[in-house]
């Protein structure tokens, strides 16, 4: 236990490295919300409001992103926003009079930046207004290290696709440690080091769940099936995005996004992107992936019986059948009350086969995305109704199969958890009746596992209520923004955070939604998520065993 848990510390401390040492910036210096009236904020500390006028400067080059415009064109978006938000000003305000005007208020000195300012800036910016970016502390470096790792998928990088502020060798490093987090780095070390006993107990620890009877005996032997599997898997995906028109860089990181159940993507709009690129491969990428999602959720032992020919074991499955019904259920709620909402529609003249795609493909994709605790993004869930937020946030809870690379408690968890009760009720009332615990028609050997089942939802409940109290309590309003319209989402937004970190998920609702990253939170915010997703990947009693001082001491 002690080598599995600080194994993980240690791989976490590593993966930061590549962040800090290459000086990747993850946000602007300045932050704005959606009112002039709003005081922005610089290195998240609120400032003085904004006039009109330097509202719509900033706001542009805040929509600009770390590039910045140039004279020309930000001189075009300034004239177009002022004369949407003040218009028939007369005189015409001149943007480099407020610029220079803004630049020398205390806070914004050394913020904002003029063209020839810093002659070593790279070709594409050195002549362009722009905002300066803000390099990843240690913080966000451990949170986005432990993010991979544990594929959890959440991040504080505001721009993917800036390729000065995130170079590509870092963001190819980002999806990497997706592919080493899979199916676990402790997998590695049993394909290394061997079997026997040792080999069991880092197995049991690793890949999280009740344990269930493997194809083979031998703890190495499985090891090198499952990393066979997983890696064949990965080379398939890689070359069917390939194939349907990805770049080859693009289609490597985004399967091991997937197989690893982690989505990390190399886009802002997360696999939205290639769909907005081109509709029709984009489509066919989301079902692609879709599938894809859908194995790396199940329990990997049955997927070797797939490959051998015996795919009958994925129907006899209990597990694998209450799997794919929760998915098909909640699709077609979610999907019903889209349309009947509007939520997956932007033109009224819209056909209603047409909406029924649209439902189909985006409400279907992001179930799947958030019971396998992917996290891609197609489509911005946080403006659904709140009968399909509700339920995206339940399913957080879930999580994919004992033995698959998904997170979450794990579908055989709740699916013993409700026979359990059943049980428990049936005894309030007839307290001589003795009936055994049945997994699939057959008794259940281990007499303890009901009490674990039901100390792991426990501790689960105790994580998740402690986690958003802190942050409830500690985090500042501030991150929320400066008025109460937006303070007021705090609850549910650091519910969602908690939920999505705890269950290895990544994106949320609110502040940390399909559309936003967890770059605003203060560092400890940060280390507190960290924590989580590693308690979340791994069983809960293999981390916290490691806060015990008795557990350190010899016999």
């Amino acid at each position: 236990m002690a080598v599995v848990g600080l194994s993980w510390v240690v791989a976490t401390i590593l993966g930061a490295m590549p962040y800090i040492l290459s000086g990747s910036s993850n946000k602007l210096a300045v932050r704005i919300f959606d009112s002039y009236k709003l005081a922005p904020q610089i290195y998240g500390d609120p400032v003085s409001p904004l006039t009109k006028d330097q509202f719509a400067l900033v706001h542009s080059l805040v929509s600009a992103g770390a590039k910045g415009l140039s004279p020309q064109k930000l001189e075009e978006q300034f004239d177009a926003k002022v004369q949407k938000w003040n218009p028939g000003e007369n005189p015409k305000p001149d943007f480099r009079v407020v610029f220079d005007e803004l630049s020398e208020q205390p806070h914004w000195q050394g913020v904002l930046i003029r063209p020839g300012q810093e002659p070593d800036s790279p070709l594409d910016r050195s002549e362009h207004f722009r905002i300066r970016g803000v390099p990843m502390n240690i913080a966000d470096a451990i949170f986005e290290s432990q993010s991979g790792f544990s594929t959890t998928g959440a991040t504080v990088i505001a721009n993917l696709e800036d390729p000065i502020s995130l170079p590509h060798c870092v963001l190819f490093w980002r999806s990497s440690t997706h592919f080493l987090g899979g199916l676990g780095i402790i997998v590695l070390f049993v394909v290394i080091l061997g079997q026997g006993s040792a080999g069991k107990a880092l197995m049991r620890n690793e890949i999280p769940g009740p344990s269930k009877e493997g194809s083979h005996s031998r703890m190495q032997h499985t090891a090198w099936m499952f990393a066979g599997l997983y890696c064949g898997l990965n080379l398939i995906l890689t070359c069917l995005l390939w194939l349907l028109g990805m770049n080859f860089f693009d289609a490597v990181c985004h399967a091991f996004g997937t197989l690893a159940t982690g989505g990390f993507s190399t886009y802002n709009a997360s696999l939205g992107h290639f769909y907005q690129v081109d509709p029709v491969s984009g489509a066919w990428i989301e079902y692609v992936v879709i599938v894809f999602m859908v194995l790396a959720g199940s329990n990997f032992t049955l997927l070797y019986f797939l490959m051998i020919g015996q795919a009958y074991r994925l129907v006899e499955d209990i597990e694998w059948r209450y799997y794919m019904g929760i998915i098909i259920g909640v699709t077609i709620c979610v999907v019903c009350f889209g349309m009947i909402y509007d939520d997956f529609i932007t033109d009224p003249n819209t056909s209603t086969f047409t909406e029924a795609q649209l439902a189909l493909r985006n409400g279907l994709f992001q179930v799947v995305s958030i019971i396998t605790t992917t996290g891609f993004g197609t489509h911005d869930f946080d403006k659904w109704n709140s009968f399909g937020r509700g339920v995206l946030f339940l399913l957080m809870f879930v999580g994919g199969c004992a033995g698959s690379t998904g997170g979450g408690v794990k579908v055989i968890r709740h699916y013993l958890f409700h026979k359990i009760l059943f049980l428990q009720l049936e005894k309030s009332y007839h307290p001589s009746v003795v009936r055994p615990l049945r997994l699939g028609g057959r008794p259940v050997d281990d007499p303890d596992l009901q009490t674990n089942i039901l100390i792991y939802f426990s501790l689960i409940l105790v994580l998740f209520v402690f986690g958003w109290l802190a942050i409830v309590t500690l985090e500042p309003d501030a991150t929320w923004g400066t008025s109460e319209e937006h303070i007021e989402h705090k609850l549910i937004d650091s519910a969602t955070a908690v939920a999505a970190t705890l269950n290895n998920v990544g994106p949320g609702l609110g502040i940390i939604g399909a559309t936003q990253n967890y770059a605003n939170f203060s560092w400890w915010t940060k280390l507190l998520f960290t924590a989580l997703m590693m308690i979340g990947r791994l069983e809960i009693f293999a981390v916290l065993v490691l806060l015990m001082p008795r557990f350190w001491r010899s016999r």
